[in-house]
């Protein structure tokens, strides 16, 4: 079986746990999303597309994905190192209640905040103060994944389109000609994001020499 480098566009599906937990954070199966209270009727589940070592899923399991065989269940452990982190004493900070009665919150132990445009959990809240970390949630934990590579993707529209997909949340249209790269999109694209865009592109997949955005018609409207 062919295995995975960087810089491949792989098609994967994987589910993420913390280690000697039944604690799923992460998944790609609706079932398992719903199964474990995560489930999002905003998101779309089933297997999705990345290209490894731009960032499209956790570093640390990207580097293990490298030189991976296709078709073949994986399991993965990450340190907190290569997960989340360790946990940072210095992102645990005292804040005063009136910062949250500003917003309008009761704080209580285990709440999700926002201070400084940071998010953060309430450890403590008492005597007028509440202990906050500011640290991600599963940092300090080993984590689990559960992944398998199902193909790596040869198709330059489909690398294309899960790109905008989850760089951009946008959906469109892709046709490859040549080299060069058709895109509908629904309203015009700013030309600076348009150039960035084609240079990203253009970066990661070098079969791609031009982008030509096209937008398309409301035939909605007489």
């Amino acid at each position: 079986m062919p295995k995975a480098n960087k810089g491949d566009f792989v098609e994967v599906e994987y589910t993420g746990t913390v280690k000697g937990e039944n604690f799923v954070f992460d998944t790609t199966d609706m079932a398992v999303a719903k199964a474990n209270d995560l489930f999002s009727p905003k998101m779309e589940y089933g297997p999705v597309i990345v290209c490894l070592g731009e960032g499209q899923l956790l570093e640390g399991l990207e580097e293990e994905l490298i030189g991976k065989e296709t078709g073949k269940d994986l399991t993965i452990d990450l340190s907190p190192e290569k997960a989340f982190g360790k946990k940072d004493a210095k992102l645990i900070r005292m804040i005063p209640y009136g910062v949250f009665k500003k917003q309008n919150i009761e704080p209580q132990p285990g709440m999700q905040v926002k201070v400084d445009d940071v998010m953060g959990t309430i450890k403590t809240a008492a005597g007028g103060r509440c202990l906050v970390d500011f640290n991600h949630p599963l940092s300090g934990r080993d984590i689990v994944y559960k992944v398998k590579i199902n193909r790596i993707v040869t198709d330059d529209a489909q690398k294309i389109k899960s790109f905008l997909r989850l760089s951009l949340n946008l959906k469109a249209d892709v046709e490859v000609k040549e080299g060069t790269a058709g895109i509908k999109v629904k309203k015009e694209v700013p030309k600076e994001l348009a150039d960035v865009i084609e240079e990203q592109i253009k970066k990661i997949i070098p079969s791609v020499k031009s982008i030509n955005f096209v937008v398309e018609k409301d035939t909605t409207k007489k």
